[in-house]
């Protein structure tokens, strides 16, 4: 069976695809993942096939200084420039179809690909890092806030928000008409997906966030999906001779946020009184802290004393298995939903909204996840339940099923 998943977006929502892509063709599927050319050494190294989504959104991740809110002209700035990235994102979507796929899995950030599907009649299935659905137990993830609104509250803003516009809109309903299909919105196309009870595979554990009451029966939670790893990775002598040479660090990164410059992180580790290892930034060297480029997350967090993290969902999801406490930085989207689980669940302080960010809040929240037993304790516990785990039966056999349509 031949699978193309589609993951435009950044680093962090193409690493657990291709993880899952890896793992599925252990299992005799044929995978392809469209992805940003930046990403297709990583696709490579999954052992599946690259079909390039043109277009880059790094540089559409990195925020205001620490500490300041984003202006009005920012925000609209941002949209337009997402609207112009997701446009590309649908041509090279349709592209990648028609190379050949029996059946589609479209991230949260896709659903042009739920119309390129309808109009080469291919089965498509909703493969999410993040819960999107509207409901009670949460409020919308795009508010970029963890604060509940109420049962009532967050069911209604879910909902309201799913109708109302969205950047990629225009680029749905621009692959509808190039393709002959009747016009349809983007949020009428999503009603109909939930009215017929369409499935969504959720590359989340149900140990970190329990399945919602209210969640049709056709949303499934399957488990993370974990990055492949890779055999012939060696760390570099200089990370192996500073991990050896003292206490256990404190890692402080931000995926591809970028978010933190090399003076401000050197100084919360200082004030902190830990060692640390940095992600991010170059040329530091020494004794109390060093700087690392790419290090696989399940190599280097078990050896840290906490992780200081924008709580992306996958980061996010690495700590916990690592089993290690946490300092949540969230900045956007769907960040502070997964910074406020880690405190919710125990393993790790409350978090630092990165637009309240300051160097003595980073400094004390990272004193207190590694000097706090309770934290480690309660993530060792998550670390070991999330070990027990297994997430690819469930795509598998939704895989198998889709087929049967074609």
């Amino acid at each position: 069976m031949r699978v193309l998943m589609v993951t435009p977006g950044t680093r962090g929502d193409v690493v657990p695809m291709a993880g899952l892509g890896s793992r599925l063709r252990t299992m005799g599927f044929d995978v392809a993942i469209a992805a940003n050319a930046a990403y297709a050494p990583l696709v490579a190294f999954a052992g599946c096939e690259h079909r390039e989504l043109p277009g880059d959104m790094s540089h559409l991740v990195s925020p205001a200084p620490p500490g300041k809110k984003a202006t009005g002209a920012d925000l609209r700035r941002y949209m337009g420039e997402l609207g112009d990235y997701m446009d590309l994102a649908a041509t090279g979507t349709l592209a990648a179809a028609g190379a050949g796929a029996d059946v589609i899995l479209a991230n949260a950030v896709a659903p042009y690909a739920y119309d390129v599907a309808e109009a080469l009649d291919i089965p498509v299935l909703g493969a999410h890092l993040q819960p999107t659905e509207p409901s009670s137990a949460y409020p919308p993830v795009v508010l970029g806030t963890a604060r509940s609104f109420g049962p009532a509250g967050n069911k209604l803003l879910g909902s309201l928000i799913s109708a109302g516009k969205a950047p990629y809109d225009a680029p749905s309903a621009r692959i509808r008409q190039v393709l002959g299909l009747p016009k349809r919105a983007r949020s009428a196309s999503e009603r109909a997906r939930r009215k017929a009870n369409r499935p969504v595979l959720h590359g989340i554990s149900t140990t970190i966030f329990p399945r919602p009451a209210d969640w049709r029966s056709g949303l499934t939670m399957t488990g993370y999906w974990w990055p492949a790893a890779d055999p012939a990775w060696q760390p570099a002598p200089e990370l192996l001779e500073f991990l050896a040479d003292g206490p256990p660090p404190v890692f402080i990164g931000f995926g591809s946020s970028a978010a933190l410059d090399t003076d401000f992180m050197l100084d919360a580790a200082r004030r902190a009184g830990v060692r640390a290892v940095l992600q991010g930034v170059q040329g530091v060297s020494g004794p109390d802290a060093i700087s690392i480029g790419a290090v696989p997350h399940e190599w280097l967090f078990p050896q840290m004393a906490a992780v200081v993290h924008h709580a992306g969902a996958g980061t996010a999801a690495a700590g916990l298995r690592a089993g290690v406490p946490a300092v949540s930085v969230p900045i956007y989207t769907d960040q502070p939903f997964w910074a406020a689980r880690i405190t919710s669940l125990g393993a790790g302080p409350q978090p630092v909204p990165y637009k309240e960010l300051t160097v003595e809040r980073l400094a004390a929240a990272i004193r207190q996840a590694a000097t706090t037993p309770a934290y480690t304790a309660r993530a060792r516990q998550l670390a070991q339940a999330l070990t027990a785990e297994e997430s690819i039966a469930p795509v598998v056999t939704a895989l198998r099923a889709a087929a049967k349509q074609i």
